[in-house]
C-alpha cells in the first residue's frame, strides 16, 4: 500500500499512451513502434522498481521482476527491429499482454488475502489476457485497427491501475502487519 503511487503513475502513462494512439492514427508503423517501446520500457522499469521495494520489505517480488524484464525486453526488441511488420508487432504485444495478465491475476489472488473484496488488479489481468487473445486471433486487420485496439486496451488498463492505486492509498493506514517467518 505504501507504493500505491507507482500503480497510479503506470496507469497515467497507459492512459496517455492510449489517448495519443487514438488522436494520431495516421503516423507510420515506425512511430507506433517507438511509442510502444517507450511505454513498454517505462512500464517495465516501474514494475522492477515496485519489485525492489517489495524485496526490501521482504515480500514476494519475483512476479514483478518477470513482468518488468518482459516489458523491457519487448521494448528493446522493438527498438532494435523498427522495421517489424504490423503482424509481428501484434504478436510481440500479445505475448507481453498474456504474460502480464497472468502475473496480474496471480498478484490479485495474493492481494485478496490482504484486502477484502479487491478485484481491480484481477480485472486488469483479465483485460490483458483478453487483449492478448484478440490480438493473436486477428493479427492482420490493419494498422488502424491495431492502433485502436492498443489504445483501448491501454486506457482500460490505465484506469484499472489508477483505481487500484487509489484504493491502496486509502487502505494503507489500516494495513495489518503480516507475520514474518511464522508458519502459515
Amino acid at each position: 500500500a505504501r507504493n500505491w503511487w507507482l500503480l497510479v503513475v503506470r496507469g497515467i502513462f497507459a492512459i496517455i499512451f492510449g489517448i495519443l494512439a487514438f488522436a494520431l492514427p495516421g503516423p507510420t508503423v515506425f512511430a507506433l513502434v517507438i511509442i510502444f517501446a517507450a511505454y513498454m520500457g517505462v512500464d517495465g522499469i516501474m514494475a522492477i522498481v515496485t519489485a525492489i521495494r517489495r524485496a526490501q520489505q521482504r515480500r514476494e517480488w519475483w512476479p514483478l521482476v518477470l513482468e518488468g524484464i518482459t516489458g523491457i525486453g519487448i521494448a528493446v526488441l522493438t527498438v532494435l527491429w523498427p522495421e517489424v511488420t504490423a503482424v509481428a508487432l501484434v504478436y510481440l504485444i500479445a505475448a507481453w499482454a498474456l504474460v502480464t495478465g497472468v502475473m496480474e491475476i496471480a498478484a490479485a489472488i495474493r492481494l485478496r488475502k490482504v484486502i477484502r473484496g479487491e478485484f481491480f488488479l484481477g480485472l486488469a489481468g483479465v483485460a490483458s489476457i483478453a487483449f492478448g487473445i484478440i490480438a493473436v486471433l486477428f493479427p492482420g486487420e490493419g494498422a488502424l485497427a491495431l492502433i485502436w485496439l492498443i489504445a483501448s486496451y491501454a486506457i482500460l488498463f490505465g484506469v484499472l491501475l489508477i483505481a487500484l492505486g487509489l484504493r491502496l492509498r486509502s487502505w494503507r493506514g489500516a494495513a495489518p502487519q503480516a507475520p514474518t517467518g511464522a508458519p502459515a
